[in-house]
């Protein structure tokens, strides 16, 4: 029999459908206790418009691999990180075309206010060349940029760190 778990970490983002949510580290914990299945998913930021897609694409896989009592809960705490992308999902997303992220800053204390977008060497998943410039902050959703490669001249995406 296939465990609640197993069948979760199946289950793909709805705006990166290359990664799984267990990919991208959005999936958090799976619990099978007395026939109910309690799945805890973060989202990549507050607000994050995927998150009521992702919740019923995990009810609904979980309910047709035949567990019929499902609760899927918000856990806001600890606050996702781009480093909980998994090193097969950064790979995934680099086979697609879009740059994963580098390391997430690390701080402590209040998150001071950046009046310019912060600089990343970010390479290009398409030649590898690290001679980029950002175009937009934002691309397709709110966790990516849009930027070029000045080498190859590609556009390509890049998931920002968070």
């Amino acid at each position: 029999m296939v465990t609640a778990e197993a069948v979760a970490a199946t289950v793909t983002d709805p705006e990166l459908p290359m990664l799984t949510l267990a990919d991208l580290g959005v999936l958090r914990s799976v619990s099978e206790v007395d026939g109910r299945v309690v799945v805890a998913i973060t989202p990549t930021y507050t607000g994050c418009p995927a998150m009521d897609t992702m919740r019923d694409d995990l009810e609904h896989a979980l309910v047709t691999a035949g567990f019929a009592d499902v609760e899927i809960r918000t856990q806001l705490s600890p606050a996702w990180t781009s480093d909980w992308i998994s090193p097969s999902g950064r790979q995934k997303l680099s086979d697609a075309g879009i740059a994963p992220p580098g390391a997430a800053p690390r701080r402590s204390g209040p998150i001071p206010l950046m009046l310019s977008a912060p600089v990343s060497a970010v390479r290009c998943p398409l030649c590898g060349s690290a001679d980029t410039e950002e175009q937009s902050r934002f691309g397709a959703t709110a966790c990516k940029a849009l930027r070029r490669c000045r080498a190859c001249a590609e556009p390509f995406e890049h998931v920002k760190e968070i």
